[in-house]
């Protein structure tokens, strides 16, 4: 696809600001060095972000032998990001500032069956609601954007959830729809990339050019970076490794298949395991997948057999799905990522590990490092955040809604 000068102007003014949130205050030489641009071009993107009340000068530092050098840092309070993570079984809203920090949070459960679109939309809406209203609004910064997560398929330039298999949507016009609910503008994606933009700027993958970021929740994915770049395919979809086929004429899929990862290591195939292996296992809770997997958590970590089974039960489907990961992406981090991945955490780690090794070929498995998110707030959130600051520095001009309590 060929890049027009708005889109190079864009990529340029978030590579200023990427590195600026990961590192404040900087030089104007250094944002040049760290970022490829020359002097020339970061003093203009510096001097537009400024006036755009995204920047701020914040004094100035000596230089050997030369004039002291003026420093620039994100201006934290300059206005407001929200990122909303839309999962299965819930809807996470945070606010963050420029710089990326989590003011608020806010969630809103998501029933079995309350999965039509105005529904969703109505979740997603209250989120965002209450997130705002219990932001500090005696001083109002402005909401420059939404960014929304949807699993599935989603066409971010049509704002479109293309495909979301768990609840039978096709081509939903998601951004529209938020949009006669919201006062922000809404920037939709795939929480894949959101997870492994969370990572590359924040999280285990800081540094690397080539990282997978694995989604273990109800729904399984793996984000990729590849040359130090989100990979998304042609379609946006790369990354739908949660249904490739790990065992030939296994369990049945949701998305009609069989045998896919998913089937064995999402979170209701890991309370299907568990039905196998102990039917009569007080750590079922009905059909709530949050409870089961946290309590099957709890209870491995503290060494009960049967949920140290299920868990080196899933990691040995895992494993061997990880390790076709690391022979064919050879990448330098693989990341184990959300809600089930923290629930079951140091147990599920070390058996992964070890399936790994034992699939894996010798050479890229000792180069690659795999490890649990160290992010402390939901990734997901946090990389839907950046994807409404790129919405918004890819404006022709600037414009925020000021930051107000309001009700949905």
């Amino acid at each position: 696809m060929k890049h027009t000068s708005r889109d190079i102007r864009t990529a340029n003014r978030y590579a200023v600001l990427r590195h600026l949130i990961a590192k404040s205050p900087a030089s104007r030489g250094e944002l040049a060095a760290a970022t490829g641009l020359s002097q020339a071009t970061v003093a203009t993107l510096v001097a537009e972000l400024t006036a755009l009340g995204l920047l701020v000068e914040v004094g100035f530092e000596e230089s050997a032998g030369g004039r002291p050098r003026s420093l620039v840092a994100v201006d934290a309070a300059g206005g407001a990001l929200v990122g909303v993570d839309v999962a299965e079984t819930y809807v996470h809203a945070e606010l963050f500032d420029l710089a990326l920090g989590v003011v608020a949070r806010a969630e809103e459960e998501l029933r079995p069956g309350e999965s039509a679109p105005e529904e969703v939309v109505a979740r997603i809406a209250a989120a965002v609601g209450a997130v705002v209203a219990a932001a500090d609004v005696r001083r109002p910064p402005r909401v420059l954007g939404v960014g929304v997560t949807m699993p599935g398929q989603v066409d971010r330039e049509r704002g479109v959830a293309v495909r979301a298999v768990n609840w039978g949507w096709r081509d939903v016009p998601l951004t529209a729809l938020l949009g006669e609910r919201l006062p922000y503008p809404v920037h939709l994606d795939n929480p894949l990339r959101a997870a492994t933009v969370a990572e590359l700027w924040f999280g285990a993958a800081r540094g690397c050019d080539d990282a997978v970021v694995i989604n273990l929740g109800t729904g399984v994915g793996a984000g990729l970076a590849l040359g130090g770049a989100l990979h998304r395919g042609v379609t946006n979809s790369a990354g739908e490794w949660g249904h490739t086929t790990l065992v030939l004429d296994g369990r049945p899929c949701r998305c009609g298949d069989a045998g896919c990862v998913e089937a064995y290591v999402g979170a209701p195939a890991i309370m299907r395991t568990l039905r196998e292996l102990a039917p009569h296992s007080a750590l079922l809770t009905d059909d709530d997948q949050t409870a089961t997997i946290g309590a099957l958590g709890r209870a491995a970590a503290g060494g009960d057999p049967v949920a140290l089974r299920v868990v080196r039960e899933t990691a040995r489907h895992l494993g061997a799905a990880v390790a076709d990961l690391v022979n064919l992406l050879n990448p330098e981090v693989i990341v184990l990522s959300s809600w089930v991945a923290a629930a079951l955490g140091t147990p599920l780690l070390t058996e992964v590990r070890q399936a790994v090794a034992r699939h894996a070929l010798g050479s890229p498995f000792a180069a690659t490092e795999i490890v649990l998110s160290p992010i402390p707030t939901d990734p997901v959130s946090l990389g839907a955040a950046t994807f409404a600051l790129e919405g918004v520095l890819s404006s022709p001009g600037l414009t925020g809604t000021t930051l107000t309590p309001h009700t949905t």
